[in-house]
């Protein structure tokens, strides 16, 4: 669905390149989790995926994206998010109408559809998001979370094959984060691609097929998520490690040898059981 092939980009100003030689393929119905460092490069990987990079971030770029076998250079943002829908960091950034169902029917106007289909697609996501608390309120009235919740729902509505994802809980209690998680799984588990770039790895990590570690601009790992929690150092690219990861390494320590690695709650509490049966 995606392939980046030797991307190197530098934002307009900088002498050091953002990403470096970055070589990925992304297919269809992955979910990826990407993590890193602040600063690591995240959110640019994030950016070309939907040709924000190089249309709207100026630069020096090298190398081609392709999403569905086109050039992201040779084709619009507008077009490309029928097919990657992009949900940024702060959802201020994407909120752009003063009410909840006006801004869920702002990217299918655009695009053309009848009122008709608009109407049955904007009751659907709704439901499935389960938004009907807010669904009559303005914009400016909601919470961080309602927000955040808002603009995913009007990319989920454009009906992408993938959506991507920049830290969309980092500004959000963990409940709100919780919820967000749930929702994504949902998606993936309906066949759609989910490519995220968290910190709240305990919650992420579960839910992950794939996970892409970059660091200093450049992918130090890729691979399945059992393998990579196993044999990366999380620390050594500066990234806070799981719960699960902190618990599995210090039983492994002590000279416990346990196969199947903890991604997540459920697998602590199995693996501390086998580790008690031991």
């Amino acid at each position: 669905m995606i392939r980046i092939e030797d991307v190197t980009f530098t934002y307009a100003g900088r002498k050091k390149p953002a990403i470096r030689n970055v070589n990925l393929d992304i297919n269809r119905g992955e979910f990826i989790l990407v993590v890193g460092a602040s600063g690591s490069g995240k959110s640019t990987l994030l950016r070309l995926l939907n040709g924000l990079i190089p249309h709207f971030y100026e630069g020096e770029f090298r190398g081609r994206v392709l999403v569905d076998g086109v050039d992201t250079r040779e084709t619009s943002v507008s077009k490309l998010s029928r097919k990657i829908g992009l949900v940024f960091q702060n959802p201020d950034n994407q909120i752009v109408t003063l009410h909840v169902k006006r801004e869920l029917a702002f990217g299918l106007e655009n695009i053309g559809m009848r009122r008709e289909e608009i109407e049955k697609r904007i009751r659907g996501i709704i439901k499935e998001i389960h938004m009907e608390r807010i669904e009559d309120k303005y914009t400016d009235e909601l919470s961080g979370g309602e927000k955040q919740l808002l603009a995913i729902a009007a990319t989920l509505a454009m009906e992408p094959d993938i959506i991507v994802l920049d830290e969309p809980t980092s500004e959000l209690d963990t409940a709100n984060a919780m919820r967000i998680a749930g929702i994504l799984r949902k998606v993936h588990e309906k066949g759609k691609g989910v490519i995220v770039s968290e910190h709240r790895l305990d919650l992420f990590i579960p839910l992950a097929d794939r996970i892409v570690v970059i660091d200093d601009g450049v992918i130090v790992a890729d691979g399945p998520a059992k393998k990579i929690v196993k044999e990366v150092d999380f620390a050594k690219h500066r990234i806070n490690e799981p719960l699960a990861i902190r618990i599995y390494r210090e039983v492994t320590r002590r000279g416990i040898s346990i196969e199947e690695v903890p991604l997540g709650v459920k697998d602590i509490i199995e693996f501390l059981r086998k580790v008690r049966g031991n």
